[in-house]
């Protein structure tokens, strides 16, 4: 995938997992691509550890992914933070 597809991707996953574990986060819109990038990177390792593939492209199961690790990047940012 292209950056710009990276950003694009980064930003849905980024919303979804805000919505699923709602909670005031600082950063706007730039820190929720960052956390969509980086939990869609953590998705990824997590899917390929447990055999269930890696996240190559736009289908159901590398957003799945993606969203999973990007609930699990929330939630140890909140648990870093005190919350």
């Amino acid at each position: 995938m292209g950056f710009l597809t990276w950003l694009f991707f980064g930003l849905v996953v980024g919303l979804l997992a805000r919505f699923l574990v709602p909670g005031r986060e600082p950063g706007g819109c730039l820190m929720t691509v960052v956390i969509g990038i980086v939990g869609a990177a953590i998705g990824g390792w997590i899917g390929t550890q447990l055999g269930w593939g890696r996240i190559d492209g736009f289908d159901l199961r590398s957003m799945g992914l993606a969203i999973l690790g990007s609930i699990v990047l929330l939630l140890v940012l909140r648990a870093i933070r005190g919350r």
